[in-house]
C-alpha cells in the first residue's frame, strides 16, 4: 500500500488538484493500492470555490487534517508515508520549505519528506518567477524536491483543457511512482 500526501495551497490551479484527486480516488476504489490523505492551507478553499466550483471541504473524499494538526500521521518520518506533492504549490510554501519552517501541518509534512528522502513533488504555478522565487526553488531542488511547474506538453494533441489538466497530473503521478495511462506518453501511438 503505497501512502501519498497530497497538500493544496492557494496558489491559481485548483483544477489541477482536482484532476488528481479524481484520478488517485479512481484509483483508489479500483486497485486498491494507495492510501492518501490530504492537507490544505488556508486560501485553498477560497481559490478552489473561485477555480472549481463548490466547497473544496465537501469534495474531497480523502480523510483531510487541520493545518495545525499535527497529529496527522505524515507529520512524522516514522509513519512511513511515501510520497507526497503540493498541487498547486503556492511561492509563499515553497519559500517555507525551502527555509525549513515548518509552521503548518503542510510545510511540517514537506520536511518530513525532505529529511526522510522521499519523493516530494512541488507543483509551483507562478509566473513571472522572481530571483527570490528561483533561489528557493533551486534550493529546493538540491535538497531532493522534484520541482514540476504545471506546464502542460502539447506532442499528444491536446483537445480540451481536461486533457492540458491531464498531462501534468501524469507527470506528477509518474513521480510519486503510482501508476497510470490517463496522459499520452512520448513516443506512444495516440488512438
Amino acid at each position: 500500500m503505497k501512502k501519498i500526501v497530497v497538500g493544496i495551497t492557494g496558489a491559481s490551479g485548483a483544477p489541477y488538484a482536482r484532476t488528481l484527486l479524481s484520478f488517485l480516488a479512481d484509483r483508489q476504489k479500483t486497485v486498491g493500492d494507495i492510501e492518501v490523505g490530504v492537507c490544505y492551507s488556508q486560501t485553498a478553499p477560497e481559490v478552489w470555490q473561485l477555480e472549481c466550483g463548490g466547497d473544496l471541504r465537501e469534495q474531497i473524499t480523502f480523510p483531510t487534517w487541520g493545518m495545525r494538526d499535527f497529529k496527522a500521521p505524515f507529520a512524522s518520518g516514522s509513519a512511513g508515508w511515501h510520497a507526497m506533492v503540493i498541487i498547486p504549490c503556492s511561492m509563499g510554501t515553497c519559500g517555507r520549505i525551502a527555509h525549513g519552517i515548518s509552521d503548518t501541518l503542510l510545510t511540517r509534512a514537506a520536511d518530513v519528506m525532505i529529511k526522510e528522502k522521499r519523493p516530494l513533488v512541488l507543483v509551483p504555478r507562478e509566473t513571472p518567477l522572481s530571483v527570490i522565487h528561483l533561489e528557493n526553488l533551486t534550493a529546493l531542488a538540491r535538497a531532493g524536491a522534484t520541482i514540476m511547474p504545471a506546464m502542460p506538453s502539447f506532442y499528444g494533441k491536446p483537445q480540451t483543457i481536461d486533457d492540458l489538466l491531464r498531462s501534468v497530473c501524469a507527470r506528477v503521478l509518474d513521480h510519486l511512482g503510482v501508476p497510470q495511462d490517463i496522459s499520452h506518453k512520448w513516443g506512444e501511438n495516440k488512438s
